[in-house]
């Protein structure tokens, strides 16, 4: 394929993506820039993304439906997080931490837990309702729902960790969006995978000079 072909594809994917999309697209990165900075910003940012991309994976087209739970669980998460970002304890904000023993085992308990939770949400449970279409990838859709999940819930507690959590949902997450016809949705997420690798490193040092000054 030559570099004209290439160029010819991206426009007209760009213009087959909805103004919607767009939209939670540009949302969604302004998120994960403030969040690698630390800024409290990054929920308001979200609330946005997430409303708009629940309304995207419950089309019929798409099917992501542990995708547009996630996202229900992120516009949640969202409102928690900015209120606990908020919050000042003896005069201090949360500080960037590391998860300890006790953490690492919820993380492995709700990660699996969350999996097999929302597996049988999309395989069995959810058959009952009135018009739902069963998704064709209902095991990955969970995957990348429940280890999303956990990692969102560790960037409220400002846990270094969440970023190993989110990029593991991103990597699977790529393939998934690209086969639904969703390129710009799945290169936002590659983006979102490179900026939660160096967001990682960051919190990582903020967490070892907090240590240091406590």
């Amino acid at each position: 394929m030559s570099l004209q072909d290439v160029w010819t594809l991206f426009i007209t994917q760009a213009k087959a993506t909805p103004m919607l999309e767009w939209v939670a697209i540009i949302a969604a990165v302004a998120e994960v820039l403030l969040a690698r900075a630390n800024r409290v910003l990054l929920y308001p940012a979200g609330l946005i993304s997430t409303l708009i991309y629940t309304w995207i994976f419950i089309q019929p087209t798409t099917q992501l439906y542990a995708d547009a739970i996630l996202n229900v669980y992120y516009f949640v998460m969202s409102i928690y997080g900015w209120v606990l970002w908020g919050k000042r304890t003896n005069g201090d904000q949360l500080q960037v931490t590391v998860i300890n023993k006790q953490e690492m085992m919820k993380v492995v308990v709700f990660s699996i837990g969350g999996w097999g939770m929302l597996y049988l949400m999309l395989t069995q449970l959810f058959l009952l309702l009135p018009g739902y279409r069963p998704s064709d990838i209902a095991l990955w859709d969970a995957f990348i729902s429940a280890t999303a999940w956990v990692g969102m819930w560790l960037l409220a507690k400002r846990k270094v960790e969440n970023w190993l959590l989110l990029n593991i949902s991103n990597v699977v997450a790529i393939p998934i969006y690209m086969s639904k016809g969703m390129p710009f949705t799945a290169a936002l997420t590659l983006f979102l995978f490179i900026v939660a690798t160096f967001g990682y490193f960051e919190w990582k040092k903020q967490a070892q000079r907090s240590s240091a000054a406590a």
